[in-house]
């Protein structure tokens, strides 16, 4: 490390080389505090012949290196690695190019979301995708976590927006995979790979128009059954709108402390709906939304775009705003069928209340894309285990109801010991055999994802004695 530490710094100015304790501490995790590691070094590039630079010389050195962006992820991601490099691209948020003609935008990994939409929005264009964290998530981590947010359910996910990434392989290439390329869909491989097959350095995404017309309502319930029940007529009526939230009444409490969002008092659970696109489609839509939600017990209607804001701003705020109620809390997202929703709701209830754990519920409905926020005090002895003990048994409900251990914050390390729970023996070989294709020499984000990540060229079964390579000390086995 000390030796590679020299050549980071001949090769980057010296602020972009992190070395003193105190200021590695600021990269120890991302947004999931709960997993914490300080990096053995922090580098900073500016370019991506920088980053591809500094990649060659962790190979040179046989060093693990770990990709990060603003460090919003909630899976532990980008958790850096004691005795590696942690390689930030917040220095690069360039946008490069702005195509209206093509509907395309050339942007670096460390442009925000938001800032996409920002520069195209006064042409009346705008970039789909809208994780929660849009205002300070980048594009790089977007693209790494296949990242989606409420419009997700109409729209998709990232994906289903970028055309073609410029990408660092883990040998230190500077290559581009498109959409357009022929053979094998690399670049779908590489969107959602969490920093296992590389890093991107530019990134080409679609950009949408305005629609012509968007209807924002919020309808309040009792009870988090009525919303449910509510969700399953919408989408059995076949509208699909651009988003269905909903939030039970602790995340409402928590968004009330923060931002003071002004839902309808005692509401059980609350409903968001937003309805866009031809404004006489809107119409004929909203008129049986209103039916359907005849249950709510109070129904707004944004009257237009000060509203709408007002009426999202406590969603947007509702991871950020539990630390208004709780110390700590783990965030979770698994994914259900939609209508499993009920079931898997009252069963996160009786969870709660069996181990004495507040669990608040705040999800994309209309997808069941569940986001369980499991509060606990970390300063008291125990709570913590047992808050893991809820947030993994939330996950088991996930499977038992045939859906899904994360929907867009990804595996990272949080998940990864659930993974053979989710997929058989052969499927994960197949998985990994993807991964040491591009990172034969397994140093790139090592450790996520699988739970026993087995070396590349390995047999699959039970090895009797240590890995040549493992005691040689170029790899690593977990």
């Amino acid at each position: 490390m000390e030796t590679l530490t020299a050549a980071l710094r001949s090769l980057l100015p010296d602020d972009s080389v992190i070395t003193d304790p105190v200021r590695l501490r600021t990269y120890e995790c991302d947004g999931l505090t709960y997993h914490r590691a300080t990096p053995g070094v922090v580098v900073l590039p500016g370019t991506a012949e920088q980053v591809a630079q500094v990649v060659r010389l962790c190979n040179e050195h046989g060093v693990p290196f770990v990709a990060r962006g603003s460090g919003t992820g909630l899976s532990g991601g980008a958790l850096p690695r004691e005795d590696g490099v942690l390689i930030v691209t917040s220095k690069m948020r360039a946008i490069r190019e702005i195509d209206l003609d093509n509907r395309r935008a050339v942007v670096e990994p460390g442009v925000t979301n938001l800032a996409i939409t920002e520069a195209v929005r006064d042409r009346g264009y705008y970039y789909a995708p809208d994780p929660s964290s849009q205002q300070i998530c980048s594009i790089g981590g977007n693209v790494a976590e296949n990242s989606g947010g409420a419009h997700c359910l109409k729209y998709g996910f990232t994906v289903n927006h970028v055309e073609a990434c410029e990408i660092v392989t883990p040998d230190g290439d500077l290559v581009t995979l498109d959409r357009m390329d022929p053979g094998y869909d690399l670049l779908g491989a590489f969107i959602g790979s969490e920093g296992t097959l590389g890093i991107a350095t530019a990134i080409t995404v679609r950009l949408m128009r305005a629609p012509q017309a968007v209807t924002t309502v919020l309808a309040a319930f009792e009870s988090i059954e009525q919303g449910g029940e509510a969700v399953s007529a919408i989408i059995g009526a076949g509208i699909v709108p651009a988003a269905i939230e909903m939030m039970d009444a602790l995340a409402i409490e928590a968004a009330e402390a923060a931002v003071a969002c002004s839902y309808p008092e005692g509401a059980g659970a609350v409903l968001i709906v937003e309805l866009d696109g031809p404004a006489a489609e809107v119409e004929q839509q909203f008129a049986q939304l209103e039916q359907i939600c005849a249950g709510a017990f109070e129904l707004r209607v944004a009257a237009g775009a000060e509203e709408r804001a007002a009426i999202w701003k406590g969603r947007k705020s509702a991871f950020a705003a539990v630390g208004r109620i709780s110390p700590a809390y783990i965030v979770q997202d698994g994914v259900v069928p939609r209508t499993s929703l009920p079931a898997v709701l009252a069963a996160i209830d009786r969870l709660s209340a069996e181990h004495g754990i507040r669990v608040a519920n705040v999800f994309h409905a209309g997808d069941g894309n569940l986001h369980p926020l499991v509060l606990f005090d970390d300063a008291e002895p125990g709570a913590g285990e047992r808050a893991e003990v809820v947030s993994g048994a939330i996950l088991d409900l996930c499977i038992e109801h045939g859906g899904s251990i994360t929907g867009e914050h990804g595996v990272g390390v949080d998940k990864s010991r659930y993974m053979p729970k989710m997929f058989g023996e052969d499927d994960l070989d197949t998985m990994q055999l993807v991964r040491c294709a591009f990172d034969p020499q397994g140093l790139a984000n090592p450790g996520k994802v699988f739970p026993t990540p087995r070396l590349c060229g390995e047999v699959p079964g039970v090895r009797k004695g240590v890995h040549p390579l493992v005691e040689s000390g170029k790899a690593e086995q977990f």
